[in-house]
């Protein structure tokens, strides 16, 4: 009975000393705001920059010839009444020429802008989660989630993400 006794006594000793043990390796788990990170990033923001810069003459050219069409088509109203049938079909047919000439080039340009983005965007994201690695390994993170739906500021390390991010050059 006494060896029973004390084998229960050494049994819950060592179940005491297991959850003592897993309780001292809690999980370090962080998390990142993907969007966040694109939007504040100075990477990010060079990069919307860099688009801008780049798709910026286009933007404003498809604009001047919108208004140039609409200048078109408001003149051709006017004049409609006083014009010969032959002028306003000719004229009918220059503006809506002119509006498929704008309609290719805004689907052109904007196909081109969402590639770019698409290649910029890509290059923040390797960069960042290049980061977020260096910041698993260095901190010995157990587990790092991206876009969770809920999560707690004391997981937060997406300012620590942006600041590495910022300090790269």
């Amino acid at each position: 009975m006494m060896s029973k006794l004390l084998q229960s006594v050494a049994l819950a000793a060592s179940m005491v000393v297991a959850v003592s043990a897993v309780q001292a390796q809690e999980l370090k788990i962080g998390y990142v705001n993907s969007e966040r990170v694109l939007r504040e990033a100075n990477l990010a923001k060079t990069a919307q920059a860099k688009l801008e810069a780049e798709f910026g003459k286009r933007e404003k050219d498809l604009r001047d010839l919108e208004t140039k069409l609409r200048g078109a088509a408001e003149k051709l109203e006017k004049d409609a009444p006083t014009l010969s049938e032959n002028e306003r079909n000719r004229r009918q047919r220059d503006v809506v020429e002119q509006e498929r000439d704008l309609q290719r080039k805004r689907r052109e340009w904007q196909e081109d802008l969402t590639q770019r983005k698409q290649e910029e965007l890509s290059a923040v994201v390797e960069k960042a989660n290049r980061v977020i690695k260096q910041i698993f390994d260095a901190e010995k993170y157990d587990l790092i989630l991206q876009d969770a739906i809920h999560f707690s500021a004391r997981v937060d390390i997406t300012k620590k993400v942006i600041d590495a991010l910022n300090a790269q050059k």
